[in-house]
């Protein structure tokens, strides 16, 4: 009998269960804390010009290579054209289920999934294809495209793609256009606005066996554009679907503005600039003080041909520095890394190179409220962190930590007795003018850099490493050799950019997380391996409300500044554009993540 009572029980539970799975009700967006910014009847994206003219033409124009149109596979990673799957020039070929919005945190609209349904724990969502999708050759997009792609993905395609099915419980077609994905303990509360950028590709255009091969091949599209020249390595070209299905979708208005989008391919960011003083091509971003300020004295900026805006940031600064390599023994002492940090001379580097443009960078998040810099830890941090007593230092602890601020003479005696007593302590000693180990060798390392803005900052370093008989060679590497060579961490220190967002999640553990430490073609480029990283990226990844979720995120940070993984160099607080004057973006304030390339159209194009 008691069996039998069990029994009923646990039907009567399953039966509610289910019944209050189904009941969820579809809705037309998700955001990772609170609401979406904008109603389910929203008439377009707040950043766009929703009567922008639609035809004419843009080029863009990028540092590199490609040999491949296949953006999700491992032997294509680096390797593949730009604007098949692109979050600067927009995903012209294959879309997502969702689309996130640029002006805020983490919020996703409806796109190949018309609604969403989910629960209050977010165990599961649903993805209701919208019943107009369709690909390039008129077959509709289905349930079974989308549990088709994220099998082969499983199977053949790359990191991140690669791993999505490993959170999953199960994947379950519901209908024709539904698709349910109920999430295993592996999950957490960012997981399903991560999936929900998941691509679809069509099950009935691709062939599985071949998929992990990198193919030149034009593929079935989805999206508002089909590719329509290649040039390998140089030049790609894609044409304007007049039959995309989308073009009048809220989430679309103002947006596919150009009848014909080129991306062409430099090998330097010299010969890229001057590409564009000649009219090559037409949007250059500038990343570069000096050439921002010393490099537009050429007649196409004084005739107005070419034009230059500047944009404040809004979103955090991200870290840009020199990353240890800490697989390598010379750098696996903490010392060692702290030392060589207090050993770049920013005030120096910043005056003489740089016309004092630069800020120091002093965050992961600088410039934003998830910075932990020169704030206290609060209570739920010291909670997040209490397991890991030694993984952060005091004073980043109590928020009274700064970089050292050099006299600004590149020889600042004061911070090189400092960092030399932080190397004694670590076992290294100097003799005849050279730093030398306990076994008497020299403290020699290379550096990879990978083009000449970052060499000019590297010899300045060098500079000041010199002082103490420390060795840099600085080794400048093709584009190629540079993207193999950091696939598999085959070098000492290299110079990287880690973009922040005010939405840090799942992206982190690819990048700081001690699973990708080993794990070729990750962005773990420091091997970083730390219980206390991998905890706190799971308390940003898990906080139910804003607040925690910000402690999550400066807990981090300071385990993350505490570890002396980087180098910090130093950040703009601006962004530069320099565009032709026939290209027009929408007016007024542009969204939180910045200038929003999609939306800008050709003002030449026939209204």
């Amino acid at each position: 009998m008691r069996l039998l009572l069990t029994s009923l029980a646990l039907f009567a539970a399953a039966l509610f269960s289910a019944g209050s799975t189904a009941c969820a009700e579809p809705v037309h967006g998700i955001a990772m804390h609170g609401e979406p910014a904008l109603p389910a009847d929203f008439s377009h994206l707040p950043y766009v010009n929703p009567d922008a003219p639609k035809g004419g033409k843009v080029t863009y124009g990028v540092v590199g290579t490609f040999d491949s149109v296949r953006p999700f596979i491992v032997r294509s990673m680096r390797t593949h054209a730009r604007g098949v799957v692109d979050p600067v020039f927009g995903n012209l070929i294959y879309e997502t289920l969702m689309q996130r919005s640029q002006d805020e945190p983490f919020t996703m609209y409806g796109l190949l999934a018309e609604t969403v349904e989910w629960d209050e724990e977010r165990s599961f969502i649903q993805y209701n294809i919208n019943p107009a999708a369709r690909w390039s050759d008129g077959e509709p997009v289905t349930a079974d495209d989308v549990i088709f792609t994220m099998e082969l993905l499983k199977d053949k395609g790359r990191p991140p793609y690669s791993t999505r099915l490993n959170r999953v419980a199960k994947m379950e077609k519901t209908g024709p256009l539904s698709v349910r994905f109920t999430f295993n303990d592996k999950s957490n509360r960012e997981f399903p606005l991560i999936l929900s950028l998941s691509p679809v590709l069509p099950k009935h255009a691709i062939d599985p066996e071949t998929f992990d091969q990198s193919t030149l091949e034009p593929g079935i599209s989805s999206g508002p554009y089909l590719i329509s020249e290649i040039k390998p390595g140089e030049r790609i070209t894609f044409k304007r679907r007049e039959d995309y299905w989308a073009k009048d979708l809220p989430i679309k208005r103002g947006i596919d503005n150009y009848d014909e989008i080129a991306v062409e391919y430099f090998l330097s960011e010299t010969a890229q600039f001057e590409a564009f003083k000649k009219g090559v091509f037409d949007i250059y971003p500038d990343g570069s003080a000096t050439n921002w300020s010393r490099g537009y004295d050429f007649p196409a900026v004084t005739s107005g041909e070419i034009v230059r805006k500047e944009y404040d940031s809004k979103t955090p600064s991200g870290m840009y520095g020199f990353v240890f390599n800490t697989r390598k023994k010379l750098f696996d002492d903490v010392r060692v890394r702290q030392a060589l940090t207090m050993l770049f001379d920013f005030e120096w580097a910043n005056r003489s190179l740089y016309d004092n443009t630069y800020k120091r960078t002093h965050s992961f998040w600088d410039g934003s409220d998830l910075s932990s810099y020169g704030k206290p830890a609060d209570a739920r941090e010291r909670e997040i962190l209490a397991p890991y007593p030694d993984a952060v230092l005091p004073e980043i602890m109590d928020g009274t930590w700064t970089l050292p601020v050099t006299d600004g003479s590149g020889r600042d005696r004061k911070i090189q007795r400092a960092a030399l007593t932080l190397l004694q302590d670590a076992g290294y000693s100097i003799d005849n003018g050279k730093l030398l180990d306990s076994d008497g060798k020299h403290f020699a390392f290379d550096l990879m850099t990978q083009n000449e803005g970052q060499e000019k900052l590297a010899i300045a370093f060098q500079r000041s490493l010199s002082a103490l008989g420390i060795e840099m060679a600085i080794r400048t590497v093709d584009d190629a050799q540079y993207q193999q060579r950091s696939q598999t961490f085959d070098y000492d220190m290299i110079m990287k950019a880690f973009s922040s967002s005010l939405s840090p999640g799942t992206e982190q553990l690819g990048r700081w997380g001690s699973a990708s430490r080993d794990q070729q073609g990750s962005f773990n480029f420091s091997g970083a391996a730390s219980m206390a990283l991998d905890a706190t990226i799971d308390a940003l990844l898990n906080a139910r409300t804003a607040d925690d979720f910000r402690s999550a995120v400066r807990a981090y940070d300071r385990v993350l500044l505490s570890g002396h993984y980087v180098i910090p160099a130093f950040h703009l607080g601006k962004s530069w554009v320099a565009h032709r004057s026939r290209i027009a973006e929408p007016e007024g304030e542009p969204p939180l993540y910045g200038y929003y390339l999609p939306a800008w159209w050709d003002t030449t194009a026939a209204r």
